[in-house]
């Protein structure tokens, strides 16, 4: 995956006003932000960064006070995740039913509760581990849906946790999709160390037309503004009755999701929140 390394200048500098810029710059795809004397670096996927969003997003900035401008250089071609995928992650629990681990840190199962779900992520250049917030609670989200034998779609499906999760859980099969080659092959090969048959494809939301098959659950941990656009053909592949559960994108676009899911004849039957960032559960009405 090729980057864009994004230097936010704010004057003067303010905490508040670095938050809110963070927010408004996930709307033009930007992936992860840390601090930096007198701002904010950001980095956002080459196909992803849209300039002239971006600089709609600081013209209507909400805080008159505060001077923005920014930089852009391209940022060196490397994993990302080099360090982190050598030192690994500490397990994760997910309401004390599911269990998300890496090679290197096993789970004391005792710990947990009786017969819990456990599931091995090794993680390459792909998001998806149970670390962040929305991909928490898309799992807690799954852990209260009767999935035995449903037909399930990850719309990209990042390391697949979201795709094995639903198969451990009772689901026929799933079908995923990822824009990122790694990405895909690193679904499938977590398929594979957790005993499941997925078989990802490489693409973005164009495939969905290209399904033949209708799904009791979509499943999509992405950008607020794929989110948007992939809206439509998603609800055209829901079965009646089918479930559509989203994330990746703050609590403040909650609202410009669920319209647009009541637009489709979509209905909001589930809402999950975890430090700014959400969850939405909608059901396609029989």
């Amino acid at each position: 995956m090729k980057y864009f390394e994004v230097f936010f200048t704010l004057s003067p500098t303010s905490q508040d006003a670095s938050d809110l810029l963070a927010a408004l710059a996930g709307e033009a795809g930007f992936e992860t932000f840390e601090e930096v004397e007198g701002g904010l670096k950001g980095y956002v996927q080459q196909s992803f960064f849209d300039r002239e969003q971006m600089d709609e997003l600081l013209q209507s900035f909400p805080m008159h006070d505060i001077t923005i401008d920014y930089t852009v250089v391209e940022a060196e071609d490397k994993d990302w995740n080099e360090q982190w995928e050598q030192e690994g992650f500490d397990p994760i629990i997910v309401d004390n039913r599911l269990v998300i681990h890496d090679g290197r840190h096993l789970p004391v199962l005792s710990s947990v509760g009786d017969c819990p779900i456990t599931i091995e992520i090794d993680a390459q250049m792909a998001f998806g581990t149970g670390t962040h917030e929305t991909t928490r609670m898309v799992c807690h989200t799954l852990l209260g849906l009767p999935l035995s034998g449903w037909h399930v779609l990850d719309c990209g499906c990042g390391t697949g946790i979201l795709g094995i999760a639903a198969l451990k859980l009772g689901a026929a099969d799933c079908t995923a999709y990822d824009i990122d080659e790694w990405s895909v092959n690193n679904t499938r090969h977590n398929a594979v160390i957790n005993h499941v048959g997925i078989d990802p494809l490489l693409g973005d939301g164009s495939l969905l037309a290209h399904f033949c098959q209708q799904f009791n659950l979509i499943m999509a941990n992405i950008n607020r503004n794929i989110l948007l656009a992939d809206m439509p053909a998603m609800q055209l592949k829901m079965a009646p009755g089918a479930y559509l559960v989203l994330s990746g994108f703050y609590t403040s676009d909650a609202d410009t999701i669920i319209a647009r899911a009541s637009d489709l004849g979509l209905k909001p039957v589930g809402q999950k929140e975890e430090n700014s960032w959400a969850c939405i559960t909608l059901q396609k009405m029989m």
